[in-house]
């Protein structure tokens, strides 16, 4: 049982592992209590009276309730004792900010509902798959990856020696789109991409994020 704290959302979601890596690496016991949006049979209209859009994630810490992943994990990060998984500098944290808003913008839906949902997510189900759609992702998916590459510091993480939020926000994306083979072609044309995801996806942040 956690301290007050409960996670709600699908263990799937792309938003829900980053707020679970950012629990973890701040050993925050926590709740997680399922929500799965695109359910026919979830009932959302409690869950509203929590996060008004109906999407996930939201956390709640007592009586405080929160939502937006960016914002859930800076709370997170900021409410909590642990190492710290912002940058100290305001040039690095900034840094830190424009990569998990470029993913959200530019990396999230090319990457996981253009390229991974159809040709992983539909195939495995039996749905019919658009290629049309993968092919015009595919330039889209190139463009994030180069731009974050070119923003990656010399460092093991994103942008520091040690795991934080850039490293959450981005690498659930990463974990989808690997599965497709254009993804796992694309990456090696980004080796030092390829270096960060063989080390992040070693973390136990990561680990944790992806249990059932």
């Amino acid at each position: 049982m956690s301290a007050g704290v409960t996670l709600f959302g699908a263990p799937y979601s792309v938003y829900v592992r980053a707020v679970r890596m950012a629990l973890a690496a701040k050993r925050v016991a926590y709740d997680l209590e399922p929500i799965d949006i695109f359910s026919p049979d979830e009932n959302l209209d409690a869950y509203r009276k929590l996060h008004p859009f109906g999407r996930i994630p939201a956390l709640r810490h007592g009586d405080f309730v929160l939502y937006e992943t960016a914002a859930i994990n800076r709370y997170i990060d900021e409410a909590f004792t642990g190492t710290a998984l912002q940058p100290a500098k305001p040039q690095d944290r900034a840094r830190m900010v424009q990569i998990m808003a470029m993913t959200d913008s530019y990396g999230y839906r090319p990457l996981v509902w253009d390229i991974y949902v159809e040709r992983v997510s539909h195939a495995r189900d039996g749905e019919p798959v658009d290629e049309e759609r993968i092919a015009s992702a595919l330039p889209k998916a190139r463009t994030y990856l180069t731009a974050l590459d070119g923003l990656k510091y010399e460092t093991p993480f994103l942008v520091s020696a040690t795991a934080g939020l850039a490293d959450f926000h981005v690498a659930p994306v990463f974990g989808y789109f690997l599965e497709a083979p254009e993804g796992r072609l694309m990456l090696q044309e980004f080796p030092r991409l390829a270096g960060w995801w063989e080390t992040v996806a070693a973390t136990p942040e990561w680990n944790n994020a992806i249990a059932p």
